[in-house]
């Protein structure tokens, strides 16, 4: 695959010189491209296997941009899509593969984790405005990427499918993880239900809000931009909140083995409501339920990766073997932490 050679087809500053493999999303492929007179740019070609409609992703993505666009003071607070050479906002190749360039921000940096209190507050600040900046956006404009994205109960439907195909033969390696997911299947169901009877309303939300999906002035340390757009669709405010929660408030890696290292800091919880409330506006209910956010999307995600690791690791890109089950061990064991904390949890939103 020849990046430089795809590079081309869009309408960088000059002729594309470099390009190198960029971050460490689990999804797409990415890669910073530097040209002749020292323009940055990133890169991407979309997993058609992940998102089976590209095309109508861009469109999405396009129709955020630039409604974001339209309320933002500063340029670096969205991402600018770069335009093919024929003016389109996304490249398809001979192999019916699909690339898109974003320009790079400059002065940018992105965090795989907190280093400080004050970083996790401002990712809170970052989702909690990009949340409310898309309060009055249609969200009948936009198609779902993945269907069924945060249903929980169909993400246990998966897993069960899974069990009883068994192509690996994994299961037997993984019972007692199987055996702690469907204890609480029952509990999968929450959030689908207040949903389904108007207690919890629907909102234009980002459904990927990981620390790393957020870029940072490298000077002052502000959250400048909230980046990977591709699965901002319909959905919960306090699964946006849950999924920041299970992936930067715990105190280690995604993968690791070392399960004694893994726990949800108490201290990251409450940096991230303080900033996570300070910048959208969500009802009583809402706040109500954000530590189910918390515990549920930390659980799906375990559920995840664990039918992943069943199915022989088609979703999730892993290094080696085993590191889905490595990191479906870790969000399980991040549940019962939230399990033990349960009152605490609650007093950094008690009004």
């Amino acid at each position: 695959m020849d990046i430089l050679a795809i590079a081309s087809n869009f309408r960088l500053s000059s002729k594309a010189v470099t390009a190198q493999t960029y971050g460490r999303g689990h999804i797409n492929d990415t890669f910073r491209v530097t040209t002749q007179d020292g323009g940055s740019f990133i890169l991407q070609k979309i997993n058609k296997t992940v998102f089976k409609d590209p095309g109508q992703l861009m469109k999405n993505v396009t129709k955020v941009i630039q409604f974001l666009r339209e309320r933002s003071e500063d340029p670096r607070e969205v991402m600018n899509l770069v335009n093919t050479v024929d003016g389109k906002q996304w490249y398809v190749d001979s192999e019916r593969e699909y690339w898109r360039v974003y320009d790079f921000v400059p002065g940018s940096m992105s965090l795989d984790a907190c280093e400080t209190e004050h970083d996790f507050y401002e990712c809170a600040v970052a989702f909690g405005r990009f949340q409310k900046r898309l309060a009055m956006f249609d969200a009948s404009m936009l198609k779902e990427t993945i269907p069924h994205f945060h249903d929980t109960p169909d993400r246990y439907a998966q897993l069960l499918d899974a069990i009883v195909y068994n192509p690996l033969g994994r299961v037997k390696d993984a019972q007692r993880e199987i055996d702690f997911a469907l204890k609480r299947e029952n509990y999968a169901h929450t959030l689908m239900n207040l949903q389904s009877t108007g207690v919890l309303p629907l909102r234009v939300t980002h459904n990927d809000t990981k620390l790393n999906n957020v870029l940072f002035d490298s000077a002052t340390r502000k959250a400048l931009c909230v980046i990977d757009l591709d699965t901002v669709m319909p959905g919960l405010a306090v699964n946006d909140f849950g999924d920041a929660i299970r992936f930067g408030a715990s105190t280690a890696a995604e993968d690791e083995k070392d399960l004694d290292k893994v726990e949800m800091s108490l201290t990251l919880y409450g940096a991230f409501v303080e900033g996570y409330l300070s910048a959208c506006a969500l009802n009583e209910s809402e706040k109500e339920h954000l530590r189910d956010g918390a515990k549920m999307m930390t659980l799906e995600c375990g559920v995840r990766f664990l039918t992943d690791y069943i199915n022989g690791d088609v979703y999730f890109r892993v290094r080696h073997e085993g590191q889905n089950l490595d990191r479906c061990r870790t969000q399980f064991k991040l549940v019962r932490d939230m399990d033990k904390k349960w009152d605490e949890m609650a007093k950094f939103y008690i009004t």
